[in-house]
């Protein structure tokens, strides 16, 4: 039987509250996504979402899921009900969404895995409560209007919060960790592709302290 909405916002709650940030990963190299969210994990960020926007990234799931004790691996990039059920298969433990589309929310209606839905204007996060939606991710978040506008949902939209995604920084982040209406933020500076490609993991457990350090 499928999770309701309700228990599965609970569940994004949790992994919302893992860490003051989620790394957000583009891999090429299956070989690598062990021992980077190794890195993370040990540094603090343990929910790591894995975006589909290479060939290797459901293969990279699955090596995190299966191999990465305390990761709580997620997909993002989900546009279409497949990509669900093919990270659901693979062992992803929540999904992340750019946007919304109708046929994209009646999909998370009938999986098991939870959804963490993008939104960038007033009328999409109205659109998100209606369908039972308490956490949105913020997408994108400096480019649509950074902490000035995120923060004028506060007043207005006081039952959602958000985890900002898109253009955040190490030194930007905390502006965002402030608001009241953000929980956590999304951030790809803790998997550079320099660092990805040298297989530098002491360093991106570094980057990934630094990042769990913001709030505490």
């Amino acid at each position: 039987m499928t999770s309701s909405i309700e228990h599965k916002q609970s569940q994004i709650e949790t992994t919302m509250r893992l860490a003051a940030v989620i790394p957000v990963v583009i891999i090429d190299d299956v070989a690598a996504a062990v021992p980077m969210a190794r890195a993370l994990v040990a540094g603090g960020t343990p929910a790591i979402e894995v975006t589909l926007r290479t060939p290797a990234a459901l293969e990279a799931i699955r090596a995190i899921a299966q191999e990465v004790e305390g990761a709580v691996v997620g997909v993002g990039t989900v546009l279409h009900a497949e990509h669900l059920a093919a990270a659901r298969a693979a062992g992803a433990r929540f999904a992340v969404s750019p946007g919304v589309s109708p046929r994209l929310l009646d999909a998370a209606d009938d999986s098991d895995l939870p959804l963490l839905p993008g939104a960038a204007t007033a009328s999409e996060v109205m659109t998100l409560i209606e369908r039972g939606y308490r956490f949105l991710k913020f997408f994108p978040a400096v480019p649509a209007g950074g902490t000035r506008l995120i923060g004028a949902w506060a007043s207005p939209l006081p039952q959602v919060t958000f985890c900002p995604t898109g253009g955040i920084t190490l030194g930007t982040a905390q502006d965002f960790l402030a608001l009241p209406n953000v929980l956590c933020v999304g951030g790809s500076w803790l998997t550079p592709a320099d660092k990805l490609k040298a297989g530098d993991w002491a360093a991106i457990e570094l980057l990934a302290r630094e990042a769990a350090a913001l709030k505490g």
